[in-house]
């Protein structure tokens, strides 16, 4: 996830950063163990583990090779869902905020790793590739990925996992989790230097769960202190989550629920494509490590409830330098597009936010219309869906579909099979949606319908909302690319479906997407 990216950027200019603070004044790593062994005597702790970009084929291909030990054991002790739907975009920001609240982003109004905000008229990044960031404001991006994103853009009128949990009496913990709001509140502390030297403040007020690490930010394993070198991505990685995890598991504070997050296999696959192992084995490893501080993997699996998933796929993008990419400035150069590294000005028409295959185009000059760039971007046959909200609907159609058009909205006599009521007219076939007695059976666009409303309606502002096809990437100004290796972004099945393991408990989600699993954890939770 390119949300790294930034984290080592940002990190890399706080690296003296004294830690994050309990109000109360207590270290993070310094949790009073009696606290949570109390609360959690005779119940099973439920531990759940996201490793980035999981997919299900380099991974049945790693179990072969016997590469996947520790995830192999799980799957043989428990179930294995190979085809789970993600969120939309498919980018890791939105689908961590999707598998938190339980809702999309209609609901929880993080739209995606770069986005424009019409209230503070500028562009939002959390993260993206290097030469964007030569481009942009690297203190306004620390500031919108560390404090912004958690306390102020994910909507407060949905709760996360952790807030539902607190509220309820009960205890949980984020682990290097890039979403991780709760209800303990902490002050995470900029150096005086950087505090006087920059328009950066003292410190920022943030809310987590009672037991929190982020990387350099906070730890809990008093070892990761000395594992935030540079190379080490500043503790962004899959070991430091391990030994976190592991830490609690050996001081008897796992809490109710737990949150770790793996980024190390995503940025393998961009590098080397969807069916490299390496990130695999590596992620591996770190559940190895977890599982061994219990001494057994038997003992581990009797003692924890354990939650193992993909956030995002990704599809293989073409190794030709002059196919791979599509740019979107060509494609819309008969209109004045905002430009990096300055403020969006009153005589620029249109903002870009390229989100690998997915992207967001912004009309923000009043007289245009957004069926004007419609017809700009249809000339491109690479691109996919393209979609605007039209007249209390979503009108969708394709690059090289002309007039053909499928238009929707939320509630009418239409079912999908996970329960959802929809109108329709015009062309399903434009969102491959097969029609039966009313029933509507989804094909390559998995949940196609709920999924595209919610990026849709996932902020202010007037755009289109535009994926490219599989093979392809989108681009902007200084977008990164992902030439011969792996990309995400996109409504397509190839970017949305990951797997799920789990193991230590019978139970299952309702449906088979990352929206269904925070109300699953919370039932389970509760039945404990």
């Amino acid at each position: 996830m390119r949300i790294t990216v930034i984290l080592t950027i940002g990190l890399s200019l706080i690296i003296s950063l004294t830690g994050c603070q309990a109000k109360s004044g207590m270290n993070v790593e310094m949790r009073s163990q009696q606290e949570f062994k109390a609360t959690s005597t005779g119940k099973k702790p439920i531990v759940t583990i996201i490793i980035d970009s999981l997919m299900d084929k380099p991974l049945q291909e790693a179990l072969k090779q016997g590469k996947a030990p520790a995830l192999k054991y799980l799957i043989d002790h428990g179930q294995y869902f190979p085809n789970v739907v993600s969120s939309f975009p498919t980018m890791s920001v939105t689908i961590d905020s999707t598998l938190l609240t339980g809702v999309y982003a209609d609901k929880h109004h993080v739209p995606g790793l770069v986005w424009y905000s019409d209230r503070e008229k500028r562009m939002i990044f959390y993260g993206n590739g290097p030469r964007e960031a030569l481009k942009i404001d690297q203190l306004q991006v620390l500031t919108d990925s560390v404090y912004q994103m958690n306390q102020i853009q994910l909507s407060k009128k949905v709760k996360t996992i952790h807030e539902e949990l607190a509220d309820s009496g009960q205890h949980s913990a984020s682990i290097n989790a890039v979403i991780y709001r709760g209800r303990t509140e902490r002050e995470l502390r900029v150096p005086q230097t950087m505090a006087k030297t920059t328009r950066l403040p003292d410190y920022y007020k943030v809310s987590t769960p009672e037991l929190f690490s982020l990387a350099a930010f906070a730890h809990l394993n008093p070892q990761n202190a000395n594992h935030t070198a540079l190379w080490e991505k500043y503790g962004m990685n899959d070991k430091f989550a391990a030994r976190d995890i592991a830490f609690l598991v050996k001081n008897g504070e796992l809490p109710d629920v737990t949150i770790g997050y793996f980024p190390g296999n995503d940025s393998v696959h961009h590098r080397k494509g969807s069916m490299a192992l390496k990130g695999i084995e590596r992620a591996d490893r770190a559940l190895q490590h977890v599982l061994d501080s219990y001494g057994s993997w038997e003992e581990a699996v009797r003692r924890t409830t354990w939650i193992i998933l993909g956030d995002s796929a990704q599809s293989d993008v073409m190794d030709n330098r002059d196919e791979c990419k599509v740019d979107l400035q060509p494609l819309l150069s008969g209109y004045r597009i905002a430009k990096l590294g300055r403020p969006v000005g009153e005589d620029d028409q249109i903002v870009i936010a390229a989100n690998e295959r997915m992207a967001y185009i912004y009309a923000i000059s009043p007289g245009l219309k957004l069926s004007d760039i419609v017809k700009s971007l249809q000339k491109e046959a690479k691109l996919d869906i393209i979609a605007v909200n039209q007249d209390q609907s979503v009108r969708l159609t394709g690059g090289g579909q002309g007039d053909n058009v499928l238009s929707y909205s939320p509630g009418g006599p239409y079912s999908d099979e996970y329960g959802q009521k929809w109108s329709l007219s015009g062309d399903p076939r434009l969102a491959d949606i097969s029609l039966h007695e009313r029933k509507i059976k989804y094909g390559k666009y998995p949940d196609v319908l709920a999924r595209l409303y919610g990026a849709l309606h996932s902020h202010e502002g007037r755009y289109v909302v535009v994926t490219v096809k599989p093979g392809y990437e989108l681009a902007g100004e200084s977008s990164p690319t992902h030439r011969g290796g792996g990309a995400h972004g996109s409504l397509h099945e190839a970017d949305s479906i990951v797997p799920l393991i789990v193991a230590g408990t019978d139970s299952q989600p309702k449906h088979p997407r990352i929206v269904d699993l925070k109300n699953w954890i919370l039932r389970m939770a509760e039945q404990k």
